[in-house]
């Protein structure tokens, strides 16, 4: 008997039926951009409730049932280090993180390369709109490493995916400049299963400061 198999439901994302998922799911947080437009890297930022948008993104990927969680760090790496509280959590850094998204996603994806899990799901770390559900929506889904999986909003597809472990070395190929997993899903389209999330999240990402967060400061 395998040791997924061991597993106990109650420690395993549930469907809205109660269903668990036996499919092992970790979680990556995609947070090396330097927030041009923003004016400083999103990383950085906190919310109204004192959290940087990088914990609470990775708290996300953890309540909706992601393990292990690995979180790609560029610009200003240091200061992210040094005011986050990530203790629970891989970090990694991407020496090549001017070159755009792409780059991260193979940092990402290579640092989990020794992990035992069928996929894992990717959040930005600009999009504090999503919660755990739209992410515990995504990972009873899988059902195995060939596993391709979106949200969608409104029949869009968008945020967070999920990329199972037999796809990685082709989303690895395609990530270049700003296009993460992007071109993949597009060439495999046919295969990539959307599951409905507006009713939960948004997707939309933080390009300029909006009302209810502010840039941290040092």
């Amino acid at each position: 008997m395998s040791g997924k198999s061991l597993v106990h439901c109650a420690d395993l994302a549930k469907n809205h039926e109660g269903v668990c998922s036996l499919s092992t799911v970790a979680g990556l947080v995609l947070a090396a951009g330097a927030g041009t437009r923003y004016g400083g890297p999103k990383a950085l930022v906190r919310a109204d409730d004192g959290h940087l948008l990088v914990e609470h993104a990775a708290a996300t990927l953890r309540t909706g049932g992601c393990a292990p969680i690995v979180v790609v760090l560029g610009a200003k790496s240091d200061w992210v280090r040094g005011e986050a509280r990530l203790a629970d959590v891989s970090l990694v850094d991407n020496a090549d993180w001017q070159s755009g998204m792409g780059s991260s996603l193979r940092v990402g994806l290579s640092a989990l390369a020794d992990a035992d899990v069928d996929g894992v799901a990717v959040l930005l770390v600009d999009t504090p709109d999503i919660g755990p559900e739209a992410v515990r929506r995504l990972v009873v889904a899988v059902d195995g490493p060939g596993a391709l999986i979106t949200a969608t909003y409104g029949g869009r597809r968008g945020h967070p995916v999920i990329i199972g472990r037999d796809h990685w070395a082709g989303v690895a190929a395609l990530a270049t400049g700003d296009v993460g997993a992007r071109a993949y899903l597009a060439a495999h389209s046919t295969r990539v299963r959307g599951v409905p999330c507006e009713d939960v999240a948004d997707d939309t990402d933080l390009d300029v400061p909006r009302g209810r967060v502010r840039g941290s400061g040092r």
